[in-house]
């Protein structure tokens, strides 16, 4: 990832001059493997005021780094002096493979989020947007820019909407007429002065289904989640124990929920992306419980590496785990397999564990 902030003659340039260029860019994103590629002014001021509010009302929980980086993730210019415009695109990730209501309906089987089950999507796009980057250099010389994948204060799907890929969706997701929401985000931010695209409609209309869908009641209004209760924080993000309130309501989904997406009118449009870092990878979209809870330390690491889901590191996914077979029918298979792990190291774990194992007592 370049961090590169200087500028060049193009900076000094009207938008109207750029245009060619801008519609180079996106030309160059399609052939760099992204379906959409949109551009952004850097003004962010409405959605700096909502962020305020959605941090005053607690609905982060333990995401402390935004409330710590509130302000640069609504000014742009405030990340990366001299940036005038962001460059946002997107990739769609669908990987095919099982069909995921069948997984959510077997409760021994374990639930992975769809957009984990291949490599790890930072390194396939930071990658490519890097790559993005040097050809715009090519073109016009040394440019400022810098480019994030989901690993910075970056306000990903304000700015994707300004840019003209598709709405906010009620369940807080990006949403495009022709791909849904099964799509991951990146960005550069550059001084050049690009011409901006026009955001499009918002296409929801008065469905409701993604916040029916919601196991956890997380989108506790049109436009708005409560973090703390939504699966995919629980599983991913919080690192100490999932509240016992809403261990059953997590069910058979392991690392994230995809139930608001599924629930979607719009997912109806996506189609199986071809990109071959995306294809499911280790049989996570058909493996059960038990089959990985029994893997040891090492097994996760050489199986899981490059991939998403190794970041939360064994432990959590353990504890995972453990909440999903407490939530499996009970059999032997089941049982003994929570058993054979009743006296792990970690105390996350057991605890989890315990949980479980008195389920099926009950």
């Amino acid at each position: 990832m370049s961090s590169e902030t200087s500028s060049g003659t193009t900076a000094a340039r009207a938008p109207d001059d750029l245009a060619p260029l801008a519609a180079a860019i996106k030309a160059w994103g399609g052939e760099l493997g992204f379906q959409a590629v949109g551009i952004a002014d850097a003004d962010l001021g409405p959605a700096e005021a909502r962020l305020a509010e959605w941090l005053a009302r607690g609905f982060h929980g333990e995401l402390d780094y935004m409330a710590r980086h509130g302000a640069k993730r609504a000014r742009p210019a405030a990340l990366v002096p001299g940036t005038l415009r962001v460059i946002s695109a997107r990739m769609d990730y669908s990987p095919g493979g099982a069909d995921a209501q069948a997984t959510l309906a077997d409760p021994a089987q374990a639930y992975v989020s769809r957009y984990a089950l291949g490599r790890d999507y930072h390194k396939v796009l930071r990658g490519r947007l890097q790559r993005l980057a040097d050809r715009i250099e090519g073109e016009v010389g040394r440019f400022g820019y810098r480019v994030f994948t989901d690993s910075a204060p970056v306000m990903e799907v304000e700015l994707a909407v300004r840019a003209g890929l598709g709405w906010r969706g009620k369940h807080t997701l990006a949403l495009a007429r022709e791909a849904g929401s099964y799509f991951f985000l990146g960005e550069i931010y550059t001084d050049l002065p690009l011409p901006v695209d026009a955001p499009i409609a918002d296409h929801c209309g008065t469905c409701t289904r993604c916040i029916e869908a919601c196991p956890t009641g997380a989108i506790v209004a049109p436009y708005l989640l409560d973090a703390r209760r939504c699966i995919s924080y629980l599983t991913i993000e919080l690192k100490g124990s999932i509240p016992e309130a809403l261990r059953p309501l997590v069910g058979n989904r392991v690392y994230g929920c995809d139930d608001c997406q599924l629930a979607c009118p719009w997912n109806r449009y996506a189609q199986a992306s071809a990109e071959p870092d995306f294809a499911v990878r280790n049989g996570l979209d058909a493996a059960s419980l038990a089959e990985l809870f029994a893997w040891p330390e090492a097994e996760f690491r050489e199986r899981l590496a490059g991939s998403a889901i190794h970041r939360i590191g064994y432990e959590r996914w353990s504890r995972n785990l453990a909440v999903g077979l407490g939530n499996a029918p009970t059999t032997a298979a089941v049982v003994a397999a929570l058993r054979a792990r009743a006296d792990d190291p970690s105390a996350l774990v057991r605890e989890h564990v315990a949980w479980a194992l008195a389920q099926h007592r009950a």
